[in-house]
């Protein structure tokens, strides 16, 4: 484990943002099922009922992590086009994963139900909302966006790219005889790809959503007439 964590907090008492740092800092090194207080503690340099002083359980602890990473997130300027609002708003819960790659899997099922998390959805429906949807639609689409979002995360962090889960492998020359199109599709799965995939897809979502929207407003107006 990095010293640095030790060192600062020989300098001074131990904080919550010093325990929240060296939890990111475990979980990325040992991965989320190998990640225990015990070791937490141990990368902190003092006891385990040292952090339960500051968070009572791992699920409390668990909370203030997703807070702190969806705290983080600002809502996109009002003034830009919808579009690109709502473009930058996915993509930057998306970098969530990125940058905590061991963490992303349990991110992205996360129930979010506290304070900070609330606002921050209620954020992202006001941002439907104003791209002139209705409740409805905003509570739908939000949805199929968080489908989307949490499959590219667990993909890109768990997916193909890591390697095959079977036991029971092929190799290359029986992959390219019996299963060619999977031999063909092979090289788009990798890391070097993850881009443009993923705003491939996110295109296709935004189309769809402004088409619905535009479909709606044609229909309201040709129901005026």
């Amino acid at each position: 484990m990095d010293t640095s964590i030790k060192k600062k907090r020989v300098r001074g008492r131990l904080s919550r943002e010093m325990i929240e740092d060296a939890a990111f800092e475990v979980i990325e090194k040992e991965g989320l099922a190998g990640f225990s207080m015990r070791k937490l503690a141990a990368a902190l340099g003092c006891e385990a009922m040292s952090i339960y002083h500051h968070f009572p359980s791992v699920a409390h602890l668990h909370e203030a992590l997703v807070d702190r990473l969806i705290g983080a997130l600002e809502m996109p300027d009002a003034g830009l086009p919808w579009r690109q609002r709502m473009r930058i708003a996915i993509e930057d819960f998306r970098r969530i994963g990125r940058d905590h790659p061991a963490y992303a899997t349990f991110f992205v099922t996360y129930r979010m139900n506290s304070p900070i998390c609330l606002a921050w959805l209620n954020g992202i429906l006001s941002l439907f909302r104003d791209g002139g949807f209705d409740t409805e639609l905003s509570a739908r689409l939000f949805r199929a966006v968080g489908y989307y979002l949490m499959g590219a995360v667990l993909d890109e962090n768990a997916g193909y790219a890591k390697g095959p889960s079977a036991v029971n492998t092929v190799s290359d020359e029986q992959l390219a005889r019996d299963f060619p199109n999977v031999m063909a599709a092979g090289r788009f799965f990798g890391t070097a790809e993850f881009d443009k995939t993923f705003e491939l897809g996110l295109d296709m979502l935004l189309d769809e959503m402004e088409r619905l929207r535009d479909g709606a407003d044609a229909g309201q107006l040709s129901g005026k007439a």
